[in-house]
């Protein structure tokens, strides 16, 4: 039998419907083959481009990217394997050491922080040891690569190994921490300007009535001239000697402890990096260890203290663990960090929390791309994703028998 003219069009109609789906599906299927593209940059050698970048980015306006790695640069410094670099690469993945360190008594050693960069192109940032009395020091390297140390920490009273990098007011003062030393030896917030004069903002007590020992990331700044910040150790809660503080200093130089971490299975410990501040003044962080699964939190406090958390760190495959980094929040919301472990290959993880509290794991990494990510994510505009790994990538022969570290590149 014929089939009527309404049965074929039918068909027709059913076949086209089918192609149509087909070809949204592949449109689907291409769109998200574009999307979430992982993309190693530059994988040191431990020579003179440097090593062990524990540091997160920064990047200028031509789209470059900046910062330190923490060994390699001038091998006839310190142990031969280097005292570290400042760095730069350019959007075609080409490294140019800026300057490297030649260590104690002249010069800083250890760069483990990130830069900060002014209008002019001059680069400011610590290390760890070096200096006068092998303590420290803050350094501005200018556009042509000349360096100066703009302060020498002595180990005393001014604090000494400065583990966090700087944050600059609009008048040109940088602002950071030492990990020990000062009056109590549990670190000191200071503030150095431009022509290198320096002063101890506040010498934290540690324990049990304020905080110590800041380590990695760098201070938050606001346009009052507030500081925040948290330390690794101390406070009157939770742990043996507590757990750690998130913190205030206002521009007047009181210090305000906004929460002492508990610890356990309820709250998050030994908090590291920095935090992040949103419109209403909500502070957003990491903590590396405790809450629900042992292996860290995202943490979200009010300006009244009250704490949510937004995120307890599961281990595992299907999640991360151990953040050494605070994160990083977009106009939505979402929030973008990394952990120094676990993920699909237990070599750290890249994640996104949703501003619903979703996690979604962005990639999880595979040593070959680079291992234990440590510094904080740096977001552009776009959306796009940049840090770095401190181990991992490529093995080099100065690196002491590690892969030398990984800047590394993620576009959603």
């Amino acid at each position: 039998m014929k089939p009527s003219s309404d049965s074929v069009h039918e068909r027709n109609m059913d076949l086209l419907a089918a192609r149509v789906a087909l070809l949204f599906l592949l449109l689907v299927l291409g769109a998200s083959g574009q999307a979430q593209t992982f993309t190693t940059l530059y994988k040191f050698t431990g020579g003179s481009d440097g090593a062990f970048p524990y540091a997160g980015l920064i990047q200028d306006q031509a789209g470059n990217l900046y910062g330190t790695a923490s060994s390699g640069g001038d091998l006839n410094c310190g142990d031969g394997y280097g005292c570290g670099v400042v760095y730069k690469l350019d959007t075609a993945g080409t490294e140019t050491v800026l300057y490297s360190f030649i260590g104690y008594p002249s010069d800083g050693e250890a760069p483990q922080t990130p830069v900060v960069r002014d209008n002019a192109g001059n680069i400011y940032g610590t290390t760890a040891s070096g200096g006068s009395t092998h303590d420290g020091t803050v350094f501005k390297v200018d556009s042509t690569g000349k360096e100066t140390v703009l302060y020498s920490f002595t180990g005393q009273s001014d604090g000494c190994w400065p583990y966090q990098g700087l944050v600059r007011d609009k008048a040109g003062n940088s602002y950071g921490t030492t990990y020990g030393c000062g009056s109590d030896n549990a670190g000191t917030i200071f503030k150095v300007g431009s022509a290198g004069n320096f002063a101890v903002l506040h010498s934290f007590a540690g324990y049990p009535s304020d905080g110590g020992a800041p380590q990695y990331g760098h201070l938050t700044i606001d346009k009052f001239g507030n500081l925040y910040g948290v330390t690794s150790l101390y406070g009157s809660t939770g742990c043996i000697y507590g757990c750690g503080v998130l913190y205030e200093l206002s521009k007047k130089g009181k210090l305000t402890v906004l929460r002492g971490f508990a610890g356990g299975t309820t709250d998050g410990c030994f908090p590291y990096g920095s935090v992040v501040q949103d419109k209403s003044g909500n502070l957003y962080g990491t903590a590396h260890a405790c809450g629900s699964y042992g292996y860290g939190t995202i943490w979200k406090v009010s300006k009244k203290g009250k704490e949510t958390i937004l995120h307890n760190f599961a281990g595992g495959t299907s999640d991360g663990c151990y953040p050494l980094a605070g994160i990083t929040r977009d106009s939505k919301g979402n929030l973008y960090g990394v952990t120094d472990g676990c993920g699909a290959n237990g070599y750290g993880t890249l994640y996104e929390l949703s501003a619903k509290g979703t996690l979604t794991l962005l990639h999880s990494f595979d040593y070959s791309d680079g291992e234990a990510p440590d510094g904080e994510v740096l977001r552009t505009a776009k959306g796009t994703l940049f840090g770095t790994t401190a181990y991992g990538g490529k093995r080099g022969p100065y690196c002491d028998g590690y892969d030398c570290g990984t800047v590394w590149k993620y576009v959603p």
